[in-house]
């Protein structure tokens, strides 16, 4: 029998060789296997959700979490999107090939750079079945080949989801080795996928903190992750203060579980008497549990008191620490202190704090009068986005189609010689 490893290694020389085919693909053939997709999707949806519902009858006879069926579940709305989806990934423009402007040397010599595909990306990720439809599309619109290991309680609807991945790359003459589903639940083959150095260029992880630290610990092959999104927001001395209060809210209670939720507010102590008594009432009657410096509690009693733990946590939950700060200063102090570099964002009406607050606070996002909550590619106007990276390198912020893609170097002359 082949052993997992060689069954690892040989999916790998697969993608490589798939890569280099991707290379030669026109924008249009791309653009026609998607549509294939979004079609076979909305043809095949009743086989697509019985392989679903062999891997919930699994998830409930294990007990999971009625917040982890919900996301493991495929249901119309989350067919729909992914065929909606699919339809404005193919109608984006194509990266690939996108040369930057030119300039002219001295010696007439033409320097620019082309925009290219990374190569062979391995994306591991968690309940999400819809992830396999999302990542396959956009490392195909990016010219990419892609290796996909979704978590073990999805299995069946990610090999059905690829196959139908498979059949659209078929229908535009692409190879099927572009867009591989890992076939086995064995956790082994993670720790295969991140260590294949030939054969991988970068593996891109989505799901909890355990997960990427698990990855980035063991990890050969480079990564583009975020581990937490421990974000702020932070009222100013010099903000609108009924605007202050409509991001505030906003930052928290659009949706308590994406990474951009706002999870501490700062507010300068000269206006906190002002807004925080009645940004803690909406907070109550929203049900959220509010956790705060001795100041916080001096002015809002019902406030818990906060320990450092609270000041370092993503609740990703209806859980919000609350600090109060004598300055601007502080504020950035507090974030370098405890922020994990996701998003954080400033409430003010001072120009020069806000660009302090840009320039000094070393997030991927660093928003002016804007709820963190938008921290999100299709916000961005990147449409789709393959996650979030608070890396340094190559891509930070939201991952769309051109973060999956790298520069290289063109240049055309005209017989110049060096002399």
């Amino acid at each position: 029998m082949t052993s997992l490893h060689d069954s690892m290694l040989e999916i790998g020389r697969q993608a490589r060789q798939a890569s280099r085919a991707m290379l030669r693909a026109s924008g249009a053939q791309k653009a026609q296997a998607l549509i294939a997709m979004a079609q076979a999707l909305s043809e095949q949806r009743t086989t697509l959700q019985a392989a679903n519902q062999r891997d919930l009858e699994a998830a409930r006879a294990r007990h999971i979490e009625p917040a982890l069926l919900d996301r493991l579940t495929l249901s119309d709305r989350a067919m729909d999107l992914m065929v909606e989806g699919l339809r404005q990934i193919a109608a984006m423009p194509d990266p690939v090939g996108s040369l930057t402007a030119t300039t002219v040397r001295p010696n007439g010599m033409q320097v620019a750079q082309m925009r290219v595909p990374l190569g062979v990306i391995g994306i591991i990720y968690e309940s999400r079945p819809n992830v396999t439809i999302d990542a396959a599309a956009l490392c195909l619109k990016s010219g990419n080949a892609a290796i996909l290991r979704g978590g073990s309680e999805a299995l069946h609807s990610n090999l059905a989801l690829g196959r139908i991945v498979q059949q659209g790359l078929a229908a535009a003459g692409l190879p099927a080795c572009a867009v591989q589903v890992i076939d086995t639940p064995d956790r082994a083959a993670v720790g295969e996928l991140i260590t294949m150095t030939e054969h991988i260029d970068v593996i891109i992880p989505r799901g909890g903190k355990s997960l990427v630290s698990r990855l980035a610990a063991d990890a050969r092959v480079p990564m583009i992750k975020h581990l937490d999104g421990n974000c702020h927001v932070y009222i100013d001395d010099h903000a609108d203060l009924e605007q202050a209060t409509r991001i505030a809210f906003n930052a928290k209670t659009f949706r308590y579980g994406v990474c951009g939720a706002m999870e501490t507010l700062l507010v300068h102590r000269d206006v906190a008497a002002q807004v925080l008594p009645g940004l803690a009432v909406a907070f109550h009657k929203h049900g959220v549990t509010l956790r705060g410096c001795a100041s916080t509690q001096a002015l809002v009693p019902q406030v818990e008191p906060a320990s450092d733990e609270d000041w370092g946590t993503e609740y990703l939950g209806p859980i919000l620490a609350i600090r109060i700060v004598d300055s601007i200063t502080d504020a950035i102090a507090h974030i370098e202190r405890w922020g994990s570099g996701h998003t954080d964002a400033i409430v003010t009406q001072d120009i020069a704090a806000a660009a302090r607050f840009q320039r000094e606070v070393d997030s991927s996002s660093v928003y002016v009068n804007l709820p963190t909550c938008f921290a999100d590619g299709y916000e961005y106007g990147l449409g789709a986005e393959i996650g979030i990276s608070t890396n340094r390198l190559h891509a930070r912020g939201p991952v769309g189609l051109e973060g999956l893609t790298t520069l290289k170097w063109v240049l055309q002359g005209n017989g110049q010689t060096r002399g």
